[in-house]
Formats: structure tokens, sequence, C-alpha cells
């Protein structure tokens, strides 16, 4: 029976994604999110940074790859140079620094705008979460396994959960536009 509940979890899903998605962009500060992206080729495949390292901030400029294993260092300072991060990172031996540079005011703009795109596939996500359930609904209306009354109902509470993902994911794009406007 298609609910509701399906297709709030779904949209939790759509919107747990694009936490994770806004937490690898930049803003001004170091944050051990900026390098989720980065693959270290470790022990005959690539693995994700923070399975092979610790990430600390111990200044809002600077972030610091502590490696598990010191043999994976030059490995992992070259994963991060390779990233497309923009990050210039130096190994003293032991640990990796990574300066987080100040951004430029073009490179705002550029993540600002990475942001919409990523949150316009937020949407798209909270979107097909309820088409799928709506279809679902208006098959079993169809088919008589469930009234038009009750089926309308709930098409109305899924309009409605729609609608207040998709606030949701305005308010994210929100906060964190000014996060990397922010000077």
């Amino acid at each position: 029976m298609p609910t509701v509940e399906e297709a709030r979890k779904r949209m939790d899903d759509a919107l747990d994604a694009m936490h994770r998605e806004f937490a690898t962009v930049r803003t001004g500060k170091a944050t051990p999110a900026l390098l989720d992206t980065v693959r270290v080729e470790a022990y005959g495949s690539k693995m994700p940074l923070n399975q092979v390292a610790t990430i600390h901030t111990p200044e809002p400029s600077l972030l610091v790859v502590q490696p598990f294993d010191k043999s994976l260092m030059q490995g992992i300072e070259r994963a991060i140079q390779t990233a497309d991060l923009g990050l210039n990172p130096s190994n003293d031996g032991n640990v990796i620094r990574v300066p987080v540079p100040a951004l430029t005011e073009e490179r705002r703009k550029e993540y600002v705008k990475l942001l919409h795109k990523m949150a316009e596939e937020g949407r798209v996500s909270i979107r097909h979460a309820r088409r799928t359930v709506r279809d679902e609904l208006h098959q079993k209306i169809k088919d008589h396994e469930i009234g038009e009354d009750d089926g309308h109902r709930r098409e109305e509470a899924l309009e409605k959960l729609t609608h207040e993902y998709i606030d949701r994911i305005d308010e994210l794009v929100k906060h964190k536009e000014q996060e990397v406007l922010a000077l």
C-alpha cells in the first residue's frame, strides 16, 4: 500500500544526500568534510581519505591529515593535490598540512552556482519520490483497492509533504549560500 510515510523516507534520504553534498562545498572555513571526495590509492584500491587517515581542523584555515600508516603519506598528498579542490598540501613526514586559502569573489560565485545545481538535483529527487508514490496511489484507486476519497486525501498529504521538503531544500541553499558569500 503506497503511503505518505514511504514518500517521507525517500524524501529524507534525498535531504540527507543534499546535506552530504553541501558539506563538500568550501565556505571559507576548513572542515574535514572538504576532503570527503578525496580517494587515496592504498592497499591496491582507491579508498576514501577518512578511512586511511584522521582529519583535524586546528585553525579555521588549516586542515591536518594524519595517516594511520605513514607509508601512505605521498599517496595522500598526491590525492589531495589531484582532487581539483584548489588545495595545496605540505608533508612534514608525520602529518600533512592543508592550508585552506580564502575564496576569491569569482570562486564564491562559482560555488553558489554549484549549490543551486545541487539543490535542483535534490528537488528532482523529491519530485521523483512524490511521483512514484502518487503513481502507486492512482493504480490502487484504478484497481479499486482504495476508495477515491481516501486516495485523494493521501495525494493531498503527499503534495503537502513535497512542498515541505522543497521548502527545506530552499532553506538549506539559502543558508549555505550565505556561508559561502560571507566575507
